[in-house]
């Protein structure tokens, strides 16, 4: 498969680099620096520079084409303001899943967060990124042309991946280590059967490949 990654240099979009060129898969990553360039060749990705606070709709599926999906793991970090969570949680978002459209790539998965709701309440920062991320899924999720999955993990740690998840559409919430969000993302992009399902995902107890094809159906 080849597949493209928004956000390529971020901490779960690297790891997945990593996971899926390791598997056989073709990968290309968004990067807004060319600085970044060098991270990304050294997970077996290919590094694309394109900004999409700035690239219009053809500019990004061009990038896109010939992919056989797309994943969206960009986002403005905990170190941005209100401003950047509307470019980038939220428009990035669009703009990603637009062009994807105009690509004719139809696996779409977009990694969110536990919470996101448009409606959600509340003047902080996180208040305004759960309202951005909301209004981002809800976009993607009215998008027929796009078989997409929408993952809302936990709180995000630094610690060694188990393998050992919980995936459902309400885990409640918890801890989950950013290596296994990338090894259910590398396993989601090939599981074409999670279409059109919210997951919610914290660590748990069972392996990664059995919790995608249970909530897959299989």
């Amino acid at each position: 498969m080849r597949i493209v990654i928004a956000g390529g240099h971020g901490q779960i979009a690297l790891r997945l680099e990593r996971l899926l060129a390791a598997r056989g898969d073709e990968v290309a990553g968004l990067i807004r620096k060319a600085e970044q360039a060098e991270d990304l060749r050294q997970a077996g990705a290919e590094p694309v520079v394109l900004d999409l606070e700035s690239a219009s709709v053809d500019e990004v599926a061009e990038r896109l084409r010939g992919a056989d999906a797309a994943v969206f793991a960009a986002g403005a970090g905990p170190g941005s303001g209100v401003a950047r969570k509307d470019t980038v949680d939220k428009a990035a978002a669009v703009l990603f899943a637009d062009a994807a459209v105009k690509a004719g790539v139809r696996r779409f998965v977009i990694v969110s967060s536990m919470g996101a709701d448009p409606g959600h309440q509340g003047d902080e920062i996180f208040d305004v990124y759960l309202r951005a991320k909301g209004d981002a899924d809800a976009y993607v999720r009215g998008l027929d042309a796009l078989d997409w999955t929408i993952l809302r993990p936990g709180q995000l740690t630094d610690d060694a991946g188990t393998g050992l998840v919980r995936l459902e559409a309400r885990t409640g919430r918890g801890p989950i280590p950013r290596d296994d969000v990338a090894a259910v993302l590398a396993e989601l992009v090939d599981t074409p059967a999670t279409a059109g399902l919210t997951l919610e995902l914290i660590s748990g107890s069972a392996p990664v490949s059995v919790a995608v094809k249970s909530v897959a159906g299989n």
